[in-house]
């Protein structure tokens, strides 16, 4: 069953995935440094940012990471990253990280397998020598430039450099030969068809000089027609290339220059900052698998793979370290393909109380993610870890006729107790961020100030309807099914892909 993992992908490899199950590996890791996983929908004032899992990437995991591949008899690989350690102090920690990552990758790839990896210049000569290590040097395929942008970038990008446009995909094979291999190719441009502008009884054709034959070629093209003798001594001879023989296309080489990233107006744009276009994950999938088998994304964000593995009829497991990308899938399969939950599996995120709390025990700010994206209240913290300003989230919601908007601020407090001056922020945070109503997430019970300061707040009056200004849902509620009073449809996904975009009478989710 097509699976989504919350969850760091070295665990979830390790536990749920079985040796030499996947057809396909794409992934686009975070480039050298901690990944900021739940970057997503900008504030005006602000960049929104957290890090979930942030200990990732701590020193002691990575001196623990390294002691771990001096274990597992990968003594070259080893050797490799003290050498790093060394030479290249700045790009260590990463590559540590990501060895053991690709170790569990490689394990789990068919012998028919791909593997490609999305990097930029600063760490792609840094991770070859890695993928070399674990792949082998001859299992090596490819390098894949691809161009993000025909523009030159800003000033500051061309500042005293050449403008930097492009990404890199590290392309390998599990083994040399017994792979998987769809040749991509694309329609032949107007102006190369041009060229086929000569005609006879089999139809249009193009002068192409033969520059190396042999006897026999020379006398089968002869036999068949296709030879054009030279206009004078000494030149070459040409044959008749058929414009039904090339059948109007080409291969694709290792420059990909005809996809763009996504601009800001895009109708595919979700608002996710490391989102990569949809047509450069088809090509990859269409190349490198076929229809019914596997394809893997083991850091994938907003989920670009997942969507295009599912609209190319492959199988598909996705992992993410963040719960906000897990939601965000969830929302966009449903959205596009019209899949319920029951059509694939979740795996990692709370399903009850108790492993509620021990997410909020392990990691609070994963919980913090979790619980508001039940809600799809997809904005992160305002301003850096532990400075939210009262909100963890803010969702729109729409009454059923969509007359009607309300935005909805969220906030989550764990522990053992709450206090009234945590409701209190909250209700001072509305007006701040120009919200409508709130909502108080709590692991704890609320105090009787609380719930009179709740009954103070008042109500907001929509089209026939008012809702509570202030509400608070305690965890045991959550499981037990209890859910806010609030506006009948949540928008924020919606609104969301709009983002940024000017079009007239377009609702946009303003964080």
């Amino acid at each position: 069953m097509n699976t989504l993992y919350l969850g760091d992908c070295l665990n979830v490899l390790r536990d749920s995935v079985a040796d030499e199950s996947v057809d396909l590996i794409y992934i686009d890791p975070p480039f050298n440094s901690k990944r900021d996983y739940n970057i997503f929908f900008d504030d005006k004032e602000i960049q929104s940012q957290r890090l979930a899992f942030e200990d990732t990437w701590s020193l002691k995991n990575v001196l623990d990471s390294l002691h771990e591949l001096q274990t597992m008899r990968t003594e070259n690989i080893h050797l490799l990253l003290a050498v790093y350690q060394k030479v290249a102090p700045h790009a260590f920690p990463y590559l540590v990280m990501m060895a053991l990552r690709i170790l569990e990758l490689y394990r789990v790839l068919k012998p028919t397998g791909s593997f490609y990896l999305h990097c930029d210049p600063t760490m792609s000569h840094y991770l070859k020598t890695v993928c070399d290590m674990i792949f082998g040097k001859d299992n090596f395929r490819n390098e894949i430039i691809w161009r993000r942008t025909p523009f030159s970038g800003s000033s500051k990008s061309r500042a005293k450099q050449l403008p930097r446009d492009h990404d890199i995909i590290l392309f390998y094979s599990r083994n040399t030969t017994e792979l998987v291999w769809n040749a991509p190719s694309n329609p032949y441009s107007e102006e190369y068809l041009k060229r086929f502008k000569w005609k006879d009884e089999r139809g249009y054709y193009r002068k192409t000089l033969l520059k190396t034959y042999s006897d026999e070629t020379l006398q089968r093209l002869k036999s068949e027609n296709r030879l054009i003798e030279p206009v004078r001594k000494g030149a070459m001879y040409s044959y008749k290339q058929y414009l039904e023989e090339s059948k109007g296309i080409r291969l694709v080489d290792d420059v990909w220059a005809d996809i763009n990233m996504l601009n800001p107006v895009s109708n595919e744009r979700l608002g996710y900052p490391t989102q990569k276009p949809k047509a450069l994950l088809e090509r990859i999938i269409k190349a490198s698998s076929n229809e019914g088998e596997v394809v893997l994304d083991g850091f994938c964000g907003c989920g670009t793979t997942i969507d295009a593995a599912e609209g190319l009829h492959r199988k598909w497991i996705g992992i993410d370290i963040s719960p906000i990308a897990i939601s965000l899938i969830k929302r966009r399969l449903h959205h596009t393909y019209k899949k319920s939950l029951s059509e694939f599996e979740v795996r990692g995120t709370p399903t009850d109380e108790q492993s509620a709390q021990r997410l909020w025990k392990e990691n609070a700010f994963a919980f913090q993610d979790w619980w508001i994206t039940e809600f799809e209240a997809f904005s992160a913290t305002f301003g850096t870890k532990g400075a939210d300003k009262g909100v963890d989230g803010i969702a729109l919601y729409a009454m059923d006729n969509k007359d009607a908007t309300a935005r909805v601020a969220f906030q989550v407090k764990g522990g053992e107790k709450v206090q009234s001056k945590d409701i209190d922020a909250l209700l001072g945070a509305i007006e701040k961020h120009k919200c409508d109503m709130g909502v108080f997430l709590t692991t704890a019970e609320p105090t009787k100030p609380m719930l009179d300061t709740v009954a103070g707040a008042g109500f907001v009056k929509l089209p026939g309807f008012e809702f509570p200004k202030l509400q608070i849902l305690t965890l045991k509620d959550f499981f037990a099914g209890k859910r806010p009073k609030l506006p009948s449809v949540n928008i924020t996904f919606k609104a969301a892909q709009h983002s940024g975009r000017k079009k007239e009478n377009q609702e946009a989710l303003e964080l």
